[in-house]
């Protein structure tokens, strides 16, 4: 069932579907934008374009390019220049929400965490341990 939001762009009340996050007005401008985007990028010389140059050179703006290829709309295989901001550091990735070094960092901290946490579910199995000695009481 749909829902009332705001559109971001204009402010206008719309019927949120999932498919799109602004009103048909604001999406009609967006497929303008993303079809003189995509011509300019067609042309061989500006395949290789920076996301600094297409701004630039279209007047659409950076959050949006980010998110035409985050949603797949823009292959970074056929712009190599194109990606989004990596959620925890900025930096340009184009998979995934985070960039190739902050996946790593992640899973070398993860490997570190399962370590310390072995070796205390060590320790407390060892401490856990029952000793039996035969003593003669006097």
């Amino acid at each position: 069932m749909a829902e009332l939001r705001d559109c971001p762009k204009c402010g206008d009340f719309f019927n949120y579907t999932g498919l799109r996050d602004v009103c048909a007005k604001c999406a009609v401008s967006e497929e303008k934008m993303y079809e003189e985007v995509y011509r300019f990028l067609r042309r061989r010389e500006n395949r290789a374009a920076t996301i600094e140059r297409i701004v630039e050179a279209t007047g659409v703006t950076e959050t949006l390019l980010h998110q035409w290829v985050r949603k797949g709309r823009l292959q970074p295989a056929l712009f190599p220049n194109l990606g989004y901001p990596c959620d925890n550091c900025g930096k340009l990735t184009n998979t995934g929400k985070l960039c190739v070094s902050c996946t790593a960092d992640i899973k070398n901290e993860l490997r570190t965490f399962e370590a310390a946490q072995e070796f205390r579910e060590a320790v407390d199995a060892n401490d856990k341990a029952t000793y039996h000695a035969d003593r003669k009481l006097k």
